[in-house]
């Protein structure tokens, strides 16, 4: 099954209740299956950046088993309100 950033984001937003998911898909300038994900929940609430992205691993298992790379910047609603600012 070739995975794509509709999928990808689809599956981010149900399981981690994600209020905004970006997905890009990185391959055309790699070697190999490669996206860049920012994921924007309210789950990521008092959680360090560590146990964040271990949350996006856990939701992307199948999927990392075919990804070779996944870039990965997960914040929640405020602190996207305060980038958004900017």
């Amino acid at each position: 099954m070739a995975i794509t950033t509709d999928h990808i984001r689809a599956k981010l937003r149900a399981e981690l209740a994600a209020e905004h998911v970006d997905v890009e898909d990185m391959s055309p300038s790699r070697c190999a299956t490669s996206f860049k994900v920012l994921v924007v929940s309210s789950q990521f609430e008092g959680k360090p950046l560590l146990q964040r992205h271990r949350m996006v691993n856990t939701c992307l298992a199948e999927e990392l088993k075919d990804i070779h790379a996944l870039e990965q910047k997960t914040l929640t609603p405020e602190q996207w309100e305060k980038q958004k600012s900017k």
